[in-house]
């Protein structure tokens, strides 16, 4: 993949000569599968997906995406949701371990970029504890694909000169322990992720903390696929926003003055057109 053609030779040469009873070592790929649009895979992604033998995919991996995986890859569902874990971070771990041990090519499929809330750190670090081969793949992280599909920069020499990520999840469904009064800074573009749930805790904390009741905000839900929903507001209605929209996620909550320069439906629009329908 590296386009090394004489080592790659090589490689094949000495693999075919080997003694068949000698055990083989597999390897791990953390591969990122971008916000949710297939065409967003990178290409290294895309032969990975196609030469593995195994693949681990999260709950934000698209049947789409999987579609384009080598056909015959055994495909083993690992998602996690709020509060329901379809597989223990420590047995996803133990299993990436096992499949590699057993000489296998195996691909860890998570949403976005595995470096960005994608626990792609622990698992990396169990693998390399264990002795595994591992190596990471870059993908498109959610905060990048989503403001590029709504059209909103998330810096702009105008109005943001700098743009944060941070997580609104924080462990067993308490509040996010964060610098509250550095990210309610002015010309400061504020991404959060996992934040639905906490949505009016978060505009709270940011107000309380200097923020503007008026900054602009945007919500993305399932950006770049095709069911996105772009719902824009102020930070103060935040909240609402998320229970008007029917915001259920995945879903990223963009704060600062950039937001207004995103594509989408303004809250009072939405309102309106509630209105009509009833």
């Amino acid at each position: 993949l590296a386009g090394d053609d004489a080592d790659a030779r090589e490689a094949m040469i000495d693999a075919i000569n080997r003694p068949q009873t000698e055990k083989q070592t597999g390897v791990v790929h953390l591969v990122g599968a971008g916000p949710g649009d297939p065409d967003l895979l990178t290409v290294r992604a895309l032969q990975l997906l196609q030469s593995a033998d195994v693949i681990l995919y999260d709950r934000l991996v698209s049947d789409e995406i999987l579609s384009r995986a080598r056909r015959d890859a055994l495909r083993l569902y690992v998602g996690k949701a709020k509060s329901a874990h379809a597989v223990p971070q420590e047995e996803i771990e133990q299993r990436l371990i096992d499949y590699a041990r057993a000489g296998n090519i195996v691909v860890r499929l998570k949403g976005g970029d595995p470096f960005i809330f994608g626990r792609g750190g622990e698992e990396l670090d169990a693998l390399r504890a264990a002795g595994i081969p591992a190596f990471v793949t870059p993908g498109v992280t959610a905060a990048v694909g989503c403001a590029a599909a709504a059209g909103m920069p998330l810096t702009h020499r105008d109005h943001a000169q700098a743009v944060t990520f941070v997580t609104g999840h924080a462990k067993n469904d308490g509040e996010p322990d964060l610098d509250w009064n550095a990210l309610a800074a002015i010309g400061h573009t504020l991404v959060v992720y996992m934040g639905v749930a906490k949505a009016d805790a978060i505009s709270g904390k940011l107000i309380e903390n200097g923020a503007s009741p008026t900054t602009p905000v945007a919500v993305i839900e399932k950006g770049t696929t095709a069911d996105e929903k772009i719902i824009k507001g102020r930070l103060s209605d935040l909240g609402v926003i998320v229970r008007a929209g029917g915001i259920k996620g995945p879903a990223l909550l963009v704060i600062g003055d950039v937001a207004a320069k995103a594509r989408g439906v303004l809250l009072e629009e939405l309102a309106a057109v509630e209105r009509r329908a009833a």
